[in-house]
Parts: structure tokens; sequence; C-alpha cells
């Protein structure tokens, strides 16, 4: 399917840390911010499909987080406390008193526990293949743990995962989706763009959420506090976020509705652009939102 290029705008905002970059198209209609993964990813690589689609019928802020994409140099850790500020400075820099929140993977973490904290800020809620729901067996865990503090594991390893093109398809072939992918070529362009310019490796906030006994981040207890139409969206396929997972975070979050993709994996918004695009819109547009 052939799609008309949206022009979009690329805002610099100083923060004390380092400049923060947030991609904004559409002039006007109701907010939606949409929050991207964690790794390779940045705002643009996540959104393109979406964000033109969004923005014919809304104003659309996507941030690059810190340490990704235009989001750098960044000096300082990009913990979950870090980037919950960002998505405060983001509504409080562009005026925006309530917003839809669009988040995948990290940034779906991000999208619920910001409903979570901030209700009166959040109109509705799309989560896709969201962390923050996940939980890991003992050993599993611990393992996980110390991975996120090895440079060994953490860096070095994906360096050299990452080296090649050929390293770099296998990987989001066998990692993030789970089926044929239109514009896969692409795909593997971008990331490797990311990768010549971020680096590899764990973001601060997964680094950071992971305890040696338990998740620091662990949004279950609370998910029963969301009061905002809601919505989940999440691949058959995922591997890197199970589908049980999401089931039940959908159940706890009352009047939730999930969407289960088939033959869809982790980045479904990239796999299947067509269906999440019609879905987001759709849901967006239930309350005039």
């Amino acid at each position: 399917m052939t799609r008309t290029p949206t022009p979009f705008e690329r805002i610099a905002l100083d923060r004390p840390e380092g400049r923060l970059s947030v991609v904004t198209a559409g002039e006007h209609g109701a907010p939606v911010v949409l929050l991207s993964g964690a790794g390779q990813d940045n705002a643009l690589l996540s959104w393109r499909h979406l964000l033109p689609v969004l923005a014919a019928e809304h104003r659309v802020f996507a941030p690059d987080w810190p340490k990704q994409g235009h989001s750098r140099p960044w000096n300082g850790l990009a913990d979950h406390a870090a980037l919950t500020d960002v998505v405060t400075h983001v509504l409080d820099r562009f005026g925006l008193d309530r917003v839809a929140l669009v988040g995948l993977s990290q940034g779906g973490a991000l999208a619920l526990s910001y409903a979570i904290d901030h209700p009166e800020r959040v109109e509705r809620l799309v989560a896709m293949a969201p962390a923050g729901v996940i939980a890991f067996p003992p050993g599993v865990h611990q393992l996980l743990w110390l991975t996120a503090r090895s440079r060994f594991l953490n860096r070095t390893l994906p360096e050299r995962m990452f080296r090649t093109r050929e390293g770099v398809e296998r990987f989001v072939r066998r990692a993030l989706f789970a089926g044929p992918v239109a514009d896969l070529e692409s795909v593997v362009d971008e990331v490797m763009e990311e990768v010549r310019v971020s680096g590899v490796g764990s973001s601060d906030w997964q680094n950071a959420s992971i305890g040696p006994w338990r998740m620091r981040v662990d949004l279950r207890p609370r998910l029963g506090e969301i009061s905002c139409p809601t919505l989940f969206i999440q691949g058959d396929k995922d591997v890197g976020v199970r589908p049980a997972r999401t089931v039940e975070a959908a159940r706890r979050v009352p009047g939730a509705r999930l969407e289960l993709l088939e033959g869809n994996g982790h980045w479904l918004n990239r796999q299947s652009p067509d269906r999440v695009n019609a879905l987001v819109r759709e849901f967006l547009a239930e309350s005039g939102t």
C-alpha cells in the first residue's frame, strides 16, 4: 500500500540532562502522544506508519526517549522516574492538559503507569505488548538481573550480533516479528541506523526495572486504578511479552478491551501496520478523542 508522506516537525526541548527530541504532526484535533519501545527503537521507527494516519485527525507528539534517536546526548539515568518526567515535560511544554496515550512495550508500561498516577491527564489509553506487567520464575529472574548488570552480556554480545546486516535481520525476524513484514528491508535499515547512532544494549529503564529478587516496575497490583477507556493490543506469537501476561493485565483494568492479533510478534505495529492503525484510529474516535 502506497502512503503519501505526512509532513512532520522535529522540535528539540532543552532539559537539564540534555536534548529531548519530539516529532510532531497534525494541526487539528485532540492530542495523542506516542511512546515507543526500548533498545534499538525511536519515535519514527515505531510510529512511521501510525503517525500519518493519526495526524489526519489529531495533533500527534512522539518523543524520542532519552539516549535514543535524536534525544542525545543525555546525561543521567533514564529510568522509570526519569521517563515519567519526560512524559510530563512533553505535555506541559505543548500545553496538553489531557491526551490519549499510545505506548509500545517500554512505552506501554509508561503509558499504563502514567494513567495510574496521573488519571486527570489521560483521556484514553492504548497499550501494545506492554512491559511492566511481566514476572519471571526464580532462577530466570536472577539470570536476567545479572544480565542487566553485565557489560559483556548486555553490551558486548549484542554488539557482535548487530555487527552485520544479516545479524540485524536475524534478530528482528526472531525477536520482534512472527511472520512476513512488507517493509522488512526498511526496518533493517532503520534499526542499523539507530545502532550506528545510539549503540546497542538494553535501555536504562529495562536494566533498572528488574531487581535481584523481583521486578521493581510491576504495575499489576495497581492496574485496577486505571479509569480511562483502555485498549490492549497483543501479538499472539510475541516472545518478548508473552500473550498470557497481556491477557491477565487487560482483565485487571476495568472495562478494558483486548485485541489479540494472530500471527504477530512483539513489534506488531511494524508487522501489521494497517490492522494496528485501524484499531487505534477507531478506538480514539469512539469518544471523539
